[in-house]
C-alpha cells in the first residue's frame, strides 16, 4: 500500500487517487534562461522515479511539467545578450532536454509553455477579478487580493497575521494589501506582451503554473510536486488563486524534495560553489549523478561533494561487477519473490530509494555467491536486479561496457573524455591493448613465469585496470 508525505498534512497518507487507475501529476518545472544545476536534476530525476514506480503498480499516469519561457529573468537575460527572449528559451529547452536524456529522465507526457498558455492564463485571471478575490491597481497591474481566500497559508503553516505583522509596501505599489502578489504586469517599452482586458503585458509566475496545470489535468488532480523553495510562496499562491478561481480542492498530495547542500552549505551562486549539471557531467558519469541522487531520501537535504559522488561511482561498479558474465533470466523463484517484495516495501514507504537501493545491493550479494555454483539461479537473480534497477533508472547499460569504458586523451582540453563527455581519469591505455596485455600474462602463467604475470598485472593496475581471475577466465573493469 503506497503512502506518500503529504506536505499539505504533514504526515505519510495512503495513496487513493480520484479516478480508480489513474493518476494525474504535476511538477513545476525549469524556468529556462540559463543552464540546469543540481537542484534542477534532483527535482526531474526524484519525479522521474515516482512517474516510474506509479506505472511500475499498475497506474495510467499523465505526467505533465511546464516550462516557464517567459519572465522578468528571460527579459533581462534576453537584454543582456541582445536577442530575441523566443531564441533564448528555445537554446535552453533544447539544453535542458539534453541534460534530462542524459540523466535517463523520461520525458512528461505534456510539457506546457506559460507562451502558448496565453488565453487560459487571461481567462483564469477573469475568473478572479469577476469573483472578487482580484483588482486593477492604479498602475495597471493586477494583483491576488490574498485577505480573500481564508485558507492562505495552510500548506506552509503560516499564520495570515504573522505574515501581514512584518509585511510592507513599497513607495511605487499599487496593493491594497502588502500581501498580495501580482497576476498581471502591464508591459515596459520594449518589453514581450500580450493583449488583455487590462491592456497589453504578461503575466506574473505563480498564475503561469495554475493555468496550465488545470487546463492540462482538471481543476482538481492528484499529486503536484517541486523543490522545497517552491513550497511558498510559490505553490501556496497557487492553491489560493486556483480554488478561488475554480471552487474545487486543487491538488490532493502535495510532494516537495529537499534542498541541494555542497559540502554541507547551501549551494549558491554567492558563495561560488554553484554547480550545472554540465559542470558535474566533465567528472562523472550520468548515472553516477543519478544514483548520487537516489541514493538520499527526497525529502532529505542533498549533499554534494566529491567523495559522495565517488561513492556513488564505487557503488554501481559493485552493482555492475555482480551482473557481468551472467546472462539475466526472468526472475521467479522465491528469492526473487522476496527481493522484489522488499523492494516495493520500501518504494511504497514514500518513494524510500535509498531502501530500495540497499535491496539491489542484497541482490549483488546473493549473485555472487550463486554464481559459483548455480549460474542458472545466479541469472535469474540478476534479472531481478536489472528489473528493480530500471524502475529508479539505474543498471540498465551493458556491464562490460560499463566497466570497460574507455577513456581517451582529448587533445584540444588537455583532458580525459568518454563518450564525449571531459572526465579526470589518469589513464589512455586502450581496450585492445589491455586484451593483449592479458593474453601474454595468460601465456605467462602458463609457462609458470609468475614474476612476468605478476607485473603485468601491476602495470595494468598503474594505469586504471582491475584484473579478475575466475573460473572462465580474466575480465577486467576499470578503476
Amino acid at each position: 500500500m503506497l503512502k506518500i508525505y503529504n506536505s499539505l498534512t504533514n504526515q505519510k497518507d495512503i495513496f487513493v487517487p480520484i479516478d480508480e487507475g489513474k493518476v494525474r501529476m504535476y511538477v513545476c518545472g525549469m524556468t529556462v534562461y540559463d543552464y540546469c544545476h543540481l537542484g534542477h536534476a534532483r527535482v526531474m530525476v526524484v519525479f522521474d522515479v515516482v512517474v516510474r514506480y506509479l506505472r511500475e503498480l499498475g497506474y495510467a499516469v499523465t505526467y505533465v511539467r511546464n516550462i516557464t519561457d517567459i519572465d522578468d529573468k528571460i527579459i533581462l537575460r534576453a537584454q543582456e545578450n541582445g536577442e530575441d527572449f523566443h531564441a533564448l528559451t528555445a537554446r535552453f529547452i533544447d539544453i535542458m532536454n539534453e541534460d534530462a536524456d542524459a540523466l535517463g529522465v523520461t520525458r512528461p507526457d505534456l510539457e506546457p509553455k506559460a507562451t502558448e498558455s496565453m488565453d487560459d492564463i487571461i481567462a483564469m485571471i477573469a475568473k478572479l477579478v469577476e469573483g472578487g478575490h482580484a483588482y486593477q491597481g492604479g498602475n495597471g497591474d493586477v494583483y491576488y487580493a490574498v485577505g480573500s481566500f481564508a485558507r492562505y497559508g495552510r500548506l506552509s503553516g503560516k499564520q495570515l497575521a504573522d505574515l501581514q505583522a512584518g509585511a510592507r509596501i513599497e513607495v511605487d505599489e499599487a496593493k491594497r494589501d502588502p500581501l498580495d502578489f501580482v497576476l498581471w504586469k502591464q508591459a515596459k517599452p520594449g518589453e514581450p506582451s500580450w493583449q488583455s482586458p487590462w491592456g497589453g503585458g504578461r503575466p506574473g509566475w505563480h498564475i503561469e503554473c495554475s493555468a496550465m496545470s488545470t487546463r492540462q489535468l482538471g481543476d482538481h488532480f492528484d499529486i503536484h510536486g517541486g523543490g522545497m523553495d517552491l513550497k511558498f510562496p510559490h505553490h501556496e499562491n497557487e492553491i489560493a488563486q486556483s480554488e478561488a478561481a475554480t471552487g474545487q480542492p486543487f491538488v490532493n498530495y502535495w510532494m516537495h524534495n529537499g534542498f541541494v547542500r555542497v559540502e554541507d552549505e547551501k549551494m549558491s551562486k554567492s558563495l561560488g560553489n554553484f554547480f550545472t549539471v554540465r559542470e558535474i557531467l566533465k567528472n562523472y558519469r550520468a548515472e553516477e549523478v543519478r544514483y548520487f541522487i537516489l541514493a538520499s531520501h527526497y525529502r532529505s537535504p542533498l549533499n554534494y561533494s566529491q567523495e559522495n559522488l565517488d561513492n556513488s561511482r564505487a557503488a554501481l561498479t559493485r552493482l555492475y561487477t555482480a551482473l557481468r558474465g551472467l546472462n539475466p533470466l526472468p526472475g521467479d523463484d522465491e528469492a526473487c519473490a522476496r527481493y522484489s517484495g522488499l523492494f516495493h516495501e520500501a518504494m511504497d514507504d514514500d518513494f524510500n530509494t535509498p531502501e530500495a537501493v540497499a535491496v539491489l545491493f542484497e541482490l549483488a550479494r546473493e549473485i555472487n555467491r550463486a554464481r559459483e555454483t548455480d549460474v542458472d539461479r545466479a541469472s535469474c537473480l540478476a534479472g531481478e536486479m536489472k528489473k528493480l534497477g530500471k524502475i529508479l533508472g539505474l543498471l540498465q547499460s551493458d556491464p562490460d561496457e560499463y566497466l570497460k569504458r574507455q577513456y581517451v586523451m582529448h587533445a584540444e582540453a588537455g583532458e580525459f573524455t568518454f563518450t564525449g563527455s571531459p572526465v579526470t581519469f589518469s589513464t589512455s591505455i586502450s581496450e585492445e591493448k589491455i586484451e593483449d596485455l592479458i593474453k601474454e600474462r595468460l601465456k605467462a602463467r602458463e609457462q609458470k613465469d609468475w614474476a612476468k604475470a605478476d607485473r603485468i598485472r601491476d602495470e595494468l593496475e598503474a594505469q586504471g585496470v582491475v584484473l579478475e581471475d575466475g573460473p572462465s577466465g580474466t575480465t577486467w573493469r576499470r578503476s
